[in-house]
């Protein structure tokens, strides 16, 4: 969450809480894929909400949703947006060097403004020496949580299935510092399912960690293999040494932490810390988790 340069909706479906009964969920990103997601599934199940925004215009346009305006980093619009509200869905932070002092400002904000619970959007394995650097500051913000007083719920997803593609290049290669570990990729669809549940009961749910996994633990030649299935192209991997990682990365003039980040998405996957595989989706969506496959499949469409 950033900065937003309006504070007005133009959005006919979106108002200000002020306008409204405030209702007692609010979901954060909604304009993203995760938090979109999530919003619609809430109001499939007729639940009313807040979304918290940064440009309530760019809302979705959803049955029983009222769009306010929210920025992490602006403890007033959060005041603002969260008053009355008892459970919020806290999507993470744009990724930036600012993410856990802006993640920390909005748990604050939402102490302050009477919020019960806090369903946090964690990451698999997330901890102060985690190999994937952005987990560490997932397990900050899940320590400042527990220290808030607040009830809380962490939905701690491995890595997003939907960006697997992301990682093939123009050639079709796929290149990292991965080797021959495993991560069990997740979709975004049952991450959204499985919030979808804990935000219609959250007491249940209370002090739980969700790891929410796929339904299996795959290596990047596997996952070459099903992406050159799915994608009608070859794909490869190719295995990298850390220090090509970072060579080849260089060139793009990314600051330190961002380039620390990237390289730390393959040597996670080799260091055999994302490959778990949870039975948590099932249990929450009375579903079977997505594969790989299925996910791009889906996303083609």
């Amino acid at each position: 969450m950033g900065s937003a340069s309006s504070a007005e909706s133009t959005n006919p479906a979106a108002s200000t809480a002020s306008t409204a009964s405030v209702p007692t969920v609010a979901v954060t990103g909604s304009t993203g894929r995760l938090g979109g997601r999530v919003a619609r599934r809430l109001a499939e199940r007729g639940t009313s909400q807040v979304l918290v925004v940064r440009r309530p215009d760019r809302a979705p346009r959803l049955p029983g949703a009222v769009a306010v305006r929210g920025d992490y980093a602006d403890r007033a619009s959060v005041l603002e947006a969260l008053a009355g509200v008892r459970t919020v869905f806290m999507v993470s932070a744009s990724e930036s060097a600012e993410r856990l002092a802006q993640h920390k400002a909005f748990v604050d904000a939402a102490v302050e403004s009477g919020v019960r619970h806090l369903v946090y959007v964690s990451f698999y394995g997330a901890g102060p020496e985690a190999t994937f650097t952005l987990a560490r500051d997932h397990f900050h913000t899940e320590q400042h949580i527990r220290a808030s007083g607040l009830a809380y719920t962490f939905l701690r997803d491995n890595f997003y299935a939907e960006f697997v593609p992301d990682l093939v290049g123009e050639d079709g290669v796929i290149r990292g510092p991965a080797g021959q570990g495993r991560a069990a990729f997740v979709g975004q669809d049952d991450i959204a399912d499985a919030a979808a549940t804990v935000l219609s009961r959250p007491e249940d749910h209370e002090g739980m960690a969700y790891d929410l996994t796929g339904p299996e633990s795959l290596t990047l030649d596997e996952a070459a293999v099903i992406l050159s299935e799915q994608l009608g192209r070859t794909v490869t991997y190719q295995p990298e040494t850390i220090e090509e990682a970072y060579a080849s990365r260089a060139s793009y003039g990314v600051p330190p932490w961002q380039l620390d980040a990237w390289v730390s998405t393959y040597t996670a996957i080799a260091s055999g810390e994302l490959a778990g595989v949870s039975d948590a989706v099932p249990r929450l969506t009375g579903h079977g988790a997505t594969p790989l496959a299925d996910v791009v499949r889906t996303a083609r469409r």
